[in-house]
C-alpha cells in the first residue's frame, strides 16, 4: 500500500506549534492511552511505546492508518473502550495475521567505531552508537521508505526511521542534518543523513533495527 506522509492533521484553529512533548495519559479506570501531538505520525507513536503499528491500527479500529488527528485519544493496549480513539460508528477491523517476513539483507550505516553496545546503560540502551565525524554520512542500512523525519521523539535528536516491510524497521538519531524526507524511498547504501552529536556532544549515530516492534541487537543481522 503506497503510504503517504504521516504527520498528525493540525485543524485549522491551532496556532503555530514547537516541539510539544509526547503526552501519556494514565487512568486506573482505564487503558493506557496516547493524546497525539502536532507533528506525530502512527510509526513514530508505535516507536516511542515500543509497539508495532499494525497493533495500533487493530486496538483502535482505524479505518486509515495514515490519517490521525491532533487531540485523538490511541489506545495503547487491547481492550479498547468503545470511542476512545475513533468515531463509535467506525466499524472495527478483523485482527490482521502478523506473520513475520523475512530481514532485508543489512548494512553498515556509517563506518566507524562501535560507541555503545546494545542495552548498555549508556546512550538509549535499544540500540548502537557508532562514532565518526560531524557531517559523516549516513547511509540505509536497507532498502525501504521512510516514515518518519523529525525531531519529536525525546532523546534522538533528528531522527530517520525507515519501515523495510511489515516486520523490520530501522532507525538513525543524533544527525545534523536530514537529507531524506517522509515518503520518500531508499535504497541500501543511499546517504539519508549527515552524522551530528550523540551524548556527552561526541559525534555518532544512534541506531536501531526493530522486528515487529521490539528492538533487537543490531549486532546480529549487521554484516561484520
Amino acid at each position: 500500500m503506497r503510504v503517504q506522509r504521516t504527520h498528525a492533521l493540525i485543524l485549522l484553529s491551532l496556532s503555530v506549534v514547537g516541539c510539544t512533548p509526547t503526552i501519556v495519559e494514565y487512568s486506573p479506570r482505564s487503558p493506557r492511552i496516547h493524546v497525539v501531538q502536532a507533528g506525530e505520525t502512527l510509526h513514530s507513536i508505535a516507536w516511542q511505546h515500543g509497539l508495532d503499528t499494525r497493533d495500533l491500527v487493530r486496538w483502535n479500529g482505524l479505518q486509515n492508518p495514515d490519517l490521525i488527528l491532533v487531540g485523538q485519544r490511541l489506545n495503547l493496549r487491547l481492550g479498547v473502550p468503545s470511542g476512545a480513539s475513533t468515531p463509535p460508528s467506525a466499524p472495527r477491523q478483523p485482527p490482521p495475521l502478523l506473520l513475520p517476513l523475512p530481514a532485508p539483507s543489512w548494512g553498515w550505516p556509517v563506518q566507524g567505531p562501535l560507541v555503545t553496545t546494545y542495552g548498555s546503560r549508556s546512550g538509549a540502551g535499544q540500540g548502537i552508537g557508532i562514532g565518526g565525524e560531524i557531517g559523516q554520512d549516513i547511509r540505509a542500512a536497507a532498502p525501504g521508505r521512510v516514515v518518519y523525519a523529525g525531531d519529536g521523539l525525546v532523546g534522538y535528536g533528528q531522527l530517520l526511521i525507515i519501515e523495510h516491510n511489515d516486520t523490520y524497521l530501522s532507525a538513525y538519531g543524533h544527525n545534523d542534518q536530514l537529507i531524506v524526507a517522509e515518503g520518500d524511498t531508499v535504497q541500501r547504501g543511499q546517504v539519508i543523513a549527515a552524522m551530528g552529536l550523540g551524548p556527552g556532544r561526541q559525534p555518532q549515530l544512534h541506531f536501531e533495527i526493530r522486528r515487529n516492534g521490539a528492538p533487537v541487537d543490531p549486532l546480529g543481522y549487521l554484516s561484520r
